[in-house]
């Protein structure tokens, strides 16, 4: 009995690198990203507040009265 010895062919060769590629850039993207930072109350106040009509958005109607 003969043992074979597994053969890397082109295209598992390319999925390989591939792959050891990607998870090598995801690694440096993980330890490098900045965290985000906890909402406060101050943060989760503005964003409820709703509606706001501003000077940007009452020239915006103005500009659109037929």
């Amino acid at each position: 009995m003969s043992e074979r010895s597994p053969r890397l062919s082109r295209r598992n060769f390319l999925l390989s690198v591939g792959a050891g590629g990607a998870a090598t850039a995801a690694a440096i993207v993980a330890k490098t990203a900045p965290g985000i930072p906890a909402a406060g109350p101050e943060t989760a106040k503005s964003e409820s507040r709703g509606y706001q009509a501003t000077e940007h958005v009452n020239n915006y109607y103005r500009t659109t009265k037929v």
